[in-house]
């Protein structure tokens, strides 16, 4: 692993840590100013839920990366080496079209976006919608910087063996 790709994972896994944790403090003061005190912190479900998704659009990059991404793979498990590793280079080069789409299609959406207004935190509504664009980025860098260990199957960060499904260990 290059030092761009060392910085590029830490640098995620910060943002991702950092905003799981000021979701539960947000989350975890509003609960308790409601229910002890009872006053609540009224942007705190919105900024909640902007942060919630943020965390699902960075993440995405991470889970391809780790083999956890949900997926029937039975097709490519019964074909030959050479026409899974094919399938796969396809599935690769589908994946990066797509997220390449996705992050044309999340610009315009926040740029359609930046003249309205959230209805808690009365910041523009295009500042939320760039996780979009962004998670596209992210997972495009982190298919591209991984995408031998991908198409091979070898996660990093060690997958579990016994989560991912082999057909040859199959026993009836």
């Amino acid at each position: 692993m290059n030092g761009f790709d060392r910085t590029f994972l830490r640098l995620n896994r910060a943002l991702i840590g950092g905003m799981m944790f000021a979701m539960f403090v947000l989350v975890f003061i509003n609960v308790v100013g409601r229910y002890a005190f009872q006053v609540s912190y009224a942007p705190a479900e919105e900024i909640s839920t902007f942060l919630m998704i943020w965390v699902a659009y960075l993440g995405a990059g991470l889970a391809l990366r780790e083999g956890r991404h949900a997926a029937i793979d039975m097709l490519q498990d019964r074909l030959p080496p050479p026409a899974r590793r094919l399938l796969r280079i396809l599935l690769a080069g589908v994946m990066l079209c797509f997220f390449a789409a996705l992050v044309w299609l999340g610009i315009c959406m926040s740029i359609f976006g930046w003249s309205q207004e959230t209805i808690a935190t009365q910041i523009p509504t295009g500042i939320p919608y760039l996780a979009v664009p962004l998670g596209g980025v992210f997972f495009c860098i982190h298919l591209v910087l991984s995408i031998r260990a991908w198409i091979e199957r070898r996660w990093q960060e060690g997958q579990p063996e016994e989560t991912t499904f082999r057909p040859e260990e199959e026993s009836l």
